[in-house]
């Protein structure tokens, strides 16, 4: 056999090997990989054109169409896998997710951790009979202060605690505003098994536990032969449902100007008692404000801090992680 034979089979060969290589690639980068080889600046067939100059001068066209044919071979194979394995990676997406099966959100948000303990508490006191309604944030005086018996001298009607407007209404201070309304908007007699919840405005100094904008979890519950022993059964209940059968609460006396007698309930986190709620009996003068006979009827009252909730239920140690929407801390709830 010849020399010139001998080349253009060998030509032949590296053709059809190039060929059976594409066909059976799965990727476009191994795919790009084999044009490399096969025909970059340093691949096999270019390699090839640099003999055409060493052969004799009758042996030069034979050889050269030999090793164009190859050349066109191999890149009419790696033209057509390239196509079949783009239309395939577009049909995958570029994540390797196939767009033709039915259609799944990707990234989908989930509820905030306060909206999460809000959805809790919400359903466990609906299980113990209590209605849910939303009240306003911009709110008079008279709800949020004078009907509540706080008087005129009380530190939180100050300007340096509470946020006035223009017009003399204030940003409410606290979800308790809604216990007026409610008992007046219930035009039946007691029983009445109510709360609201929303944002509340302070003037609080920013720290791990205080935020001027704060979310908070109102109730009551009027009826006869009411007492504190209830709303010690009640909040147990509750806060053990959220948080655990194994929580230590502490109840302590304090005094809010709409309840007597009233108490805090801590709750022991990280070795130290953390306020999560103020609670007490309805004075008479509320309930009277309300519409209720306070004669005949008695109720508790309890607001809560969703924040502080929040922070013990999933162990987040500062407060303002709650308000500074950071992707990666809200992903993890």
């Amino acid at each position: 056999m010849s020399t010139i034979e001998l080349l253009t089979r060998e030509v032949s060969l590296i053709a059809e090997t190039a060929s059976q290589e594409i066909a059976s690639v799965d990727s476009l980068e191994a795919l790009e990989q084999l044009r490399i080889k096969y025909l970059g600046k340093e691949g096999k067939i270019t390699k090839l054109m640099k003999e055409l100059g060493r052969l004799p001068k009758d042996d030069k066209p034979a050889f050269g169409q030999a090793v164009n044919a190859a050349k066109n071979q191999i890149q009419s194979v790696w033209e057509a896998r390239k196509g079949a394995l783009s239309t395939g990676a577009r049909a995958q997406g570029v994540d390797g997710i196939d767009v033709t099966m039915p259609g799944l959100r990707q990234g989908v948000g989930r509820r905030h951790p306060i909206h999460q303990v809000l959805e809790e508490l919400k359903g466990i006191l609906i299980g113990m009979g209590f209605r849910y309604d939303d009240y306003p944030e911009y709110e008079e005086e008279y709800y949020n202060f004078d009907a509540l018996n706080t008087p005129d001298w009380h530190p939180s009607r100050d300007s340096h605690d509470s946020f006035y407007t223009r017009d003399g209404h204030v940003l409410r201070t606290h979800t308790t505003a809604f216990q007026i309304r409610c008992m007046r908007m219930l035009s039946s007699q007691p029983p009445i098994r109510a709360m609201t919840a929303g944002r509340c405005y302070r003037r609080d100094e920013i720290d791990a536990t205080h935020y001027p904008i704060f979310n908070q979890l109102d109730a009551i519950c009027i009826d006869k032969n009411i007492s504190f022993a209830d709303l010690k059964s009640t909040l147990y209940t509750l806060l053990t449902a959220l948080l655990g059968q194994d929580i230590r609460l502490r109840f302590r006396p304090s005094y809010f100007p709409f309840t007597t007698p009233s108490a805090e309930v801590d709750v022991l986190w990280k070795g130290r008692w953390m306020e999560l709620l103020g609670a007490g009996m309805m004075r008479p003068e509320v309930l009277r404000n309300g519409g209720i006979d306070p004669d005949m009827y008695q109720g508790f009252a309890f607001g809560m801090g969703l924040d502080r909730l929040a922070m013990r239920r999933f162990a987040i140690d500062d407060i303002r992680h709650l308000y500074e929407n950071d992707e990666q801390f809200l992903c993890q709830f």
